[in-house]
């Protein structure tokens, strides 16, 4: 079972809404369940793994011109692209990752695949992550 909180995957759909009919990709990271706050069933044990958050696209494209390789960003547990043709599934241009979100017109939901290709199973949380700061 895959959890992603309901703000996240908010956010996803209006980065492909806007990019449409260009696709998207962005890197995806997660929180364990114990730290977030609200929405997260009694019976979820606090160690397991939401999705609660992402890089920016395009972050860091200077560094990728010059290096060849996006130093900019992170090591993510998982990945979100849009597929603006309507296909659901993983296709060989797709960056893969354990976990890949895809998303198709009309942008109401995603879908999460393992790196595979097959189907996850998926629940939606009403949970917010912890607040962080830079300072």
């Amino acid at each position: 079972m895959i959890y992603v909180t309901r703000g996240l995957v908010d956010g996803l759909l209006e980065f492909a809404r806007e990019r449409d009919p260009e696709s998207v990709t962005i890197g995806l990271l997660v929180t364990s369940a114990g730290s977030l706050d609200g929405g997260v069933p009694l019976d979820l044990d606090p160690e397991t793994p939401v999705f609660t958050h992402f890089y920016l696209p395009e972050t860091a494209p200077s560094v990728r011109a010059v290096f060849g390789v996006d130093l900019g960003t992170p090591r993510t547990q998982g990945r979100f692209v849009s597929h603006p043709d309507g296909h659901l599934g993983l296709k060989k241009s797709d960056d893969l990752h354990e976990v890949v979100f895809v998303a198709v017109p009309p942008w109401d939901r995603v879908v999460p695949f393992s790196r595979g290709g097959r189907r996850q199973e998926c629940t939606v949380l009403d949970a917010t992550p912890p607040t962080e700061s830079v300072a």
